[in-house]
């Protein structure tokens, strides 16, 4: 019984110095290089919420204004709002930031209201041909379109 006490105290005795740097010898840390500087995370919500506070520059004038304004992100998907009355025409888009593989919940979305109705069947040919990615096609269908509202949620 002694022995294996003994036995124990000494091996945890050689494996708790083996973790200790000998004397006179410092442990470096890395130092974080100063070339590599991490890109700071975008705040998606409040960066697109800044777009909401100032609608009034975007009411009334084609989405492509918005559009260039984003400089940090731009719609990764766009998602069609049929009609209250009429399945052939959409007053509403939904624009993603984010890759469909994204969860839904947690993703930040603006929802665009537009002035003049679209219509169904331009706006699904494109969502169809482009699996509902915002494509450069798409970039000109709908910078061309009037903006009537902005609303920016999760």
């Amino acid at each position: 019984m002694m022995n294996s006490v003994k036995r124990i105290v000494s091996v945890l005795l050689i494996s708790f110095s083996a973790c200790l740097p000998l004397h006179g010898q410092k442990k470096k840390l890395p130092l974080p290089d100063a070339g590599k500087v991490k890109p700071a995370v975008l705040d998606t919500l409040s960066y697109l919420k800044t777009f909401e506070d100032h609608k009034k520059e975007y009411i009334g004038r084609p989405f492509s204004v918005l559009l260039s304004k984003m400089v940090l992100i731009k719609p990764q998907t766009v998602w069609t709002v049929p009609g209250i009355h009429n399945n052939d025409i959409l007053e509403k888009s939904v624009f993603r930031f984010y890759t469909l593989n994204y969860p839904v919940m947690n993703e930040t979305k603006m929802l665009i209201i537009w002035d003049s109705p679209l219509s169904y069947r331009t706006v699904n040919r494109n969502n169809q041909l482009n699996k509902f990615y915002f494509s450069e096609s798409e970039e000109k269908f709908y910078g061309k379109q009037v903006v009537k509202d902005i609303l920016v949620y999760r």
